[in-house]
């Protein structure tokens, strides 16, 4: 069966070939068909669709559900929008549950019980035990810990890339920097963002700790962009949550998972 698979971001949308087409998740309802569009191709090359996308998501029906992201093609179908005929398999999984699922398959971890935390532009966690990922009756996953109340705002705030960008623009005065360039400050050795890195590690343990106590949780999984920066996190994480191993998650993870939904058919 020769099948596409997308996840799709906030800013890109990424193909299981290795390719990235733009996407404003904020845009106006033309611009996001046409990037989805543009990410699928001629659609009849394909046999099967798998599109991996955050959450809420009607993921059974391919129905928009989101306010904060793509709310211009809310309540719209995907099929629809990317003209995909009822004749072509288009199956759709939660991101984060679809990269759990990849890394349970990727590290062999069915019999273990796994969280895994993805922090980008936002933050997600997904869990399983012994192989069964929970999810709530949307298809999303059954537990979010992005709005976990911290210092008078949300745990989200503080450990996404914008929570990294505020705390080093109120600690050092420079507004202009990305969580990638003071990633890069960090590992050149800079002290401020080796103390913001750190710091981020710690927070995000320490919100942490009791919910994978609470689960009993063997294995701790960091995905998304900023998990390339874990070494300069994993120090304070782990002190956080000791005798927890802290593994990064494969990349390729979330295709991995995706492509799942095809093996039966």
């Amino acid at each position: 069966m020769k099948t596409i698979l997308l996840d799709i971001g906030g800013t890109f949308i990424k193909r299981s070939d290795a390719r990235q087409f733009p996407i404003s998740s904020d845009g106006c309802r033309e611009g996001i068909v046409s990037s989805i569009r543009r990410a699928i191709g001629p659609v009849g090359e394909w046999e099967g669709i798998g599109v991996a996308i955050p959450g809420p998501f009607d993921f059974r029906n391919g129905i928009f559900l989101m306010e904060h992201k793509f709310a211009s093609v809310y309540g719209e179908s995907f099929r629809e929008l990317a003209r995909i005929p009822d004749s072509i398999p288009l199956r759709f999984m939660h991101d984060v549950n679809a990269a759990l699922q990849g890394n349970i398959r990727l590290l062999d971890l069915h019999e273990q019980n796994v969280a895994l935390v993805t922090l980008g532009t936002g933050l997600g966690f997904s869990y399983a035990l012994k192989g069964h990922i929970f999810t709530n009756e949307k298809g999303s996953p059954a537990r979010g810990i992005w709005n976990l109340p911290y210092e008078g705002g949300i745990l989200e705030d503080f450990v996404s890339g914008r929570g990294i960008r505020v705390r080093y623009s109120r600690k050092t005065g420079d507004a202009t920097q990305s969580a990638l360039s003071i990633a890069q400050r960090a590992f050149a050795g800079e002290k401020a963002a080796l103390e913001i890195y750190a710091r981020t590690g710690a927070i995000l343990g320490e919100a942490l700790a009791p919910i994978l106590d609470e689960l009993k949780m063997d294995v701790f999984l960091m995905g998304g962009q900023i998990s390339r920066s874990l070494e300069l996190m994993k120090g304070s994480l782990q002190k956080a949550l000791p005798g927890m191993p802290v593994i990064k998650a494969p990349e390729q993870a979330v295709f991995t998972g995706l492509g799942t939904l095809f093996e039966n058919n």
